[in-house]
Parts: structure tokens; C-alpha cells; sequence
């Protein structure tokens, strides 16, 4: 095994460790907007639950490489609001012409460019992505800043799911059907995943495995 020490690497040397070591992320296409009403609209793969009830989601933007704040990150702290879109086949190529490399300045409307339409959110004042198939309206609940105003430097966004909105035939008997969802997931560099093939794996049940080594039925 060869040993890596992160602490001695460079941020990119260990950017390129991390996304190449956990996959496939899923993705947040976040929408904003700031104070001003100037709306936002971009996607980051560093995203994950946290709790049910709560409903709490997390979602962690980088630091640009000069260490400012993305839009996407003041919007918020100005704010408090925001909306995750959940990327779904039909939307991947939109979704992706809204992170270009260098990113976007300030005053460029990524829903123009991507021609994705917006629609009113109920409880916040961010617009959701009419194309989406889920949208998860959140209230912001802690941003965790780690490391000073550098690259390689990121926030931890915790946001509380304050109303869902689920397409109806993506939604099944209180599940999300994941063949009409068709989403899409984050890999290394300019590559990404479907979700078209999958395994179950029921979970073991632990009297099973206790008696089966002659530690159940105990008195």
C-alpha cells in the first residue's frame, strides 16, 4: 500500500485524492439568490443527508483558488435560504454549462445561460428548477467555515429542509422511484455516473449471525 500524507501535499494533489476516492457523489444544484434579488444557480458534488428530523441536508463549497467565497456561499449567509435542485439525466448537460472553468463572474445569470426555468419556491425566496424532478427548499442552520481565506480552504453548509417538492411520477408509495428518476452522480475530472446499474444486498440480522455462533438464545 502506499501511504499519502495530506499534510504534506499540495491542496490539488489532495483535491484529486478526494474525488477520485469518494464515489459517485451526488450532486446539489443550488439556487440563491442575494439580498438584492440577484439569483444564483450552481452545482456542487460535496453534498449528502444528514438527518431525517430534522430534516437536515449538508452541502460543502470550496474556496475559490484566490480563497474568496463563491456566490453561491454569500448568497446564503446574506440570505439564509437557498433550494437544492436534485440533477436528474434530462438535466445533467444544463446543469454542467453552469460551471464553467474560470467560473461565471458575479453578474452573469447562470439560468439564462443554461435555459433552465425558474419557478417560485413556496417557503423561501430562492427560485427551484422547474426541470428538476425534486426540489428540497432549506433554511439555513450553521455554515462550518475550515481553513483561512485560501484555496484548498471550504465551508460545510447545513441546511434545514423546510418543504419538498417531488414530481409525481418520481414519487411511489412514499418512495422515490429511482428508474424514473434517472439521476446522475459526480466521478474524477469531466466524468459521471447513471444509476442504472444496481445490486441489493439486504441487510444480515444480527440474532441470526448471534445464534448461528452459538451467542443467542442466551439466558
Amino acid at each position: 500500500m502506499i501511504e499519502l500524507h495530506p499534510d504534506q501535499q499540495s491542496w490539488t494533489d489532495n483535491y484529486k485524492l478526494l474525488i477520485g476516492s469518494i464515489v459517485p457523489r451526488p450532486i446539489a444544484f443550488v439556487s440563491t439568490v442575494n439580498n438584492a434579488g440577484d439569483r444564483n444557480l450552481a452545482a456542487f458534488s460535496f453534498f449528502n443527508g444528514v438527518c431525517p428530523k430534522p430534516f437536515i441536508i449538508s452541502f460543502a463549497p470550496m474556496r475559490r483558488a484566490d480563497g474568496s467565497k463563491k456566490d453561491t456561499l454569500r448568497n446564503i449567509e446574506e440570505t439564509g435560504e437557498f433550494v437544492v435542485n436534485i440533477v436528474s439525466e434530462p438535466i445533467a448537460a444544463q446543469m454542467n454549462v453552469t460551471s464553467p472553468t474560470p467560473e461565471f463572474p458575479p453578474e452573469v445569470d447562470e439560468w439564462e445561460v443554461s435555459g433552465l426555468t425558474p419557478t417560485a419556491s413556496v417557503k423561501v425566496r430562492p427560485p427551484r428548477v422547474l426541470e428538476s424532478p425534486i426540489h428540497l427548499e432549506c433554511e439555513l442552520v450553521q455554515v462550518l467555515d475550515f481553513g483561512e481565506a485560501q484555496a484548498g480552504a471550504g465551508s460545510l453548509v447545513l441546511g434545514k429542509v423546510v418543504l419538498v417538492h417531488v414530481r409525481e411520477d418520481v414519487y411511489h408509495h412514499g418512495r422515490i422511484d429511482p428508474d424514473v428518476l434517472r439521476p446522475v452522480a459526480r466521478m474524477a475530472g469531466a466524468e459521471y455516473a447513471r444509476a442504472t446499474d444496481r445490486f441489493e444486498m439486504p441487510r444480515p440480522r444480527a440474532e441470526d449471525w448471534l445464534r448461528q455462533h452459538g451467542q443467542g438464545d442466551k439466558p
